[in-house]
This record gives C-alpha cells, structure tokens and sequence, in this order.
C-alpha cells in the first residue's frame, strides 16, 4: 500500500530535494506540494493525504495554525500531520502536539530519518523518544487547565488497569517492543490495549494519547531528581 504524502514548505529547492526523496521509494509517493500554510490546507482537503510534512514558519498560515485546521477536519482524521523544521525549540515542540501533530524532527534529519519518520507516522504511531520529546511534553503539558482536569478524570475512569498501565509507559516514551518486555506480554497485545485506550480517550493517535496522559495527571513530569 502506497502512503500518500504532502509537501509544505517556503522553500522550493527544499521542496523538490524531499520530493525526490520520497518518490523514489516504492511505497511512498507525493500527491502534492504547498508553500504557505493556507494552500497546505487547502490540498490536504481535496488529496486527502495520508501524510502532511509540514514547515512550521510559513506564509499566509504558519505550520502550526494549519496542523490545528487538519486536525479539526472531521473529514481528515485519518490524515496524520509530521512538522518537519529547523526551529525545534521547546514552546514550539509543545504547540504543535497540542495541536494534533503526530510528530515533529528537525530538518538536519537524515534521508532514511525522514523516511522513517513519515512512515512512522503514517502507521499510526508518534515520534516521541523518551529522551527528548516526551521531556518537553512533561514540561508544557502537564499542568491542564482546571477546566480539562474533570473531563479527562472521567475518560481515565473508562480504561482498564492495565490500558492506564500501558498509556503511562507509552507517555514515558517506551515503544511497544520495550512495553512488551516490561510487562511479558506479545507486542500485538500491547497494540490492542492502546488501540482501545485511544478509543476510549478520543486520542486520534499516539501523540494525542501521550497529551493527554500528562494532561490528566495520569503521568506527571520527571525531575532532575527523578532522572
């Protein structure tokens, strides 16, 4: 099955580099291209992408504003949303899982990182390694707003021990490979706990399932002291 991908960036011999890239593997191709937030958008709904590579500075609509305007496009869930960019600060990291993202790298990523990547995300899963990403999600998304804590408190209340158990892993970055381990159980299991836990949650992917582990107190952010 071909994942079917959509370029957005400013720069077009960016644009074209990663175009290359990609249709040059036998199971990726781009269906098309966008240099402002706004046309991203725009393509995104009529394509219906199974990915979206987006810059996060943009013209018209940042990166950010578009991946909150995907992500509220009931005709889109099944669209995911990679941020590919050169400003990989904190504060932006946070912003754009909040807004939906299912993954965020840096544009010194490899050829096979990006690749990886978008394959990765199409999968369903987030780029969430425990030693980077999942420490800025600890650091802005842990404390919710008071008015998010009640709701979140009674999704948590649906999950089964061991869905909360294996949310809280996948919040600390584990992968399912390493949560199987941890809990001596097939990585197939693992994969249908999380399916269930992200129905029962309304998490549309793994990024959004991390979010909101932090943001319900399920998982609360580590210290210097901890670590």
């Amino acid at each position: 099955m071909t994942i079917r991908v959509l370029l957005a960036d400013d720069q077009p011999l960016l644009t074209a580099t990663f175009r290359l890239l990609i249709d040059s593997q036998p199971d990726l191709e781009v269906v098309a291209e966008a240099a402002d937030g706004q046309r991203a958008v725009e393509l995104t709904r009529r394509h219906r992408p199974d990915v979206v590579v987006l810059d996060i500075r943009m013209p018209r609509m940042d990166g950010l504003a578009a991946t909150e305007a995907i992500g509220a496009d009931p005709e889109l869930s099944l669209t995911r949303v990679l941020i590919l960019t050169t400003f990989e600060t904190d504060e932006y990291v946070a912003r754009a899982l909040r807004a939906g993202a299912s993954g965020f790298v840096g544009k010194d990523v490899s050829a096979d990182g990006l690749l990886a990547a978008i394959r990765t995300v199409a999968g369903g899963e987030a780029l969430l390694s425990p030693t980077a990403t999942q420490a800025l999600i600890a650091r802005f998304l842990a404390t919710p707003e008071p008015a998010e804590r009640p709701e979140l408190s009674g999704l948590l209340a649906g999950l089964t021990t061991r869905e909360r158990e294996i949310v809280a892993l996948v919040a600390r970055g584990h992968p399912n490979g390493e949560i199987a381990q941890l809990l001596t159980i097939s990585p197939l299991t693992v994969r249908t706990h999380i399916q269930r836990a992200m129905a029962k949650l309304r998490a549309r992917d793994r990024a959004q399932l991390v979010v909101i582990a932090y943001q319900s107190g399920l998982v609360r952010p580590t210290t210097p002291a901890d670590r």
